[in-house]
């Protein structure tokens, strides 16, 4: 059995813990100690982190080889096109290579969604839409460079799930904690549900 945290990262925060440029850190949220950030979220980029203490369990969430699906909502500057949509599913050709196809659809505003500081520049001639896409890649700035190469430039980037975690009732800044249990036989990955969510400065529960 091993712990992970499920962190809900503000924009502009950095995966890690410090910092010699005096920005806004893990270490602003979680005083929890011993446990690092498994695989990582851009600085510009909200959402889902998941942090362990168990290298095993960073290994499986971080290793693309366990096609770990990820399910982003991006917001994009102008009304994306069905062909736009069409060629993220196939898979883009990047800098480094093909991606693997993805699942793309056209959605509304979430209803979930919580204001960004600061927000994201509005121009009224400028329509902006929004995208949900899961991917089972994990190279760097790879959603941002996907809607790019498809013509539709990201301007707000939310990680919403990991596998079957997701960011259901953890508001910005928030984690809570959980377990997970891998068998020897499959890498796979349990959770033990129902722990509400904490903030920075609460106390861990004794188990």
């Amino acid at each position: 059995m091993s712990k992970i945290l499920l962190f809900n990262k503000p924009f502009r925060v950095l995966t890690q813990f410090t910092d010699q440029e005096d920005r806004s850190t893990l270490a602003d949220f979680i005083k929890v100690p011993g446990v690092y950030a498994a695989g990582r979220l851009d600085y510009d980029s909200e959402g889902l982190l998941i942090l362990t203490d168990d290298g095993r369990v960073q290994h499986q969430l971080a290793n693309p080889a366990f096609k770990m699906p990820k399910t982003y909502y991006a917001q994009v500057d102008g009304l994306i096109s069905d062909e736009a949509i069409e060629r993220l599913r196939r898979g883009v050709t990047l800098k480094d290579g093909p991606t693997r196809p993805a699942q793309a659809q056209r959605v509304s505003e979430p209803d979930w969604l919580w204001p960004r500081t600061p927000p994201v520049r509005y121009r009224k001639e400028q329509p902006t839409s929004w995208l949900q896409l899961t991917i089972t890649e994990g190279r760097n700035r790879q959603v941002r460079r996907m809607t790019a190469e498809v013509g539709f430039p990201t301007l707000r980037l939310i990680r919403w799930s990991i596998g079957s975690w997701s960011l259901e009732q953890l508001p910005p800044g928030q984690w809570r904690e959980e377990t997970v249990h891998l068998p020897k036989s499959k890498p796979a990955l349990r959770s033990k549900p129902g722990e509400r969510p904490r903030s920075a400065g609460a106390r861990r529960q004794r188990r």
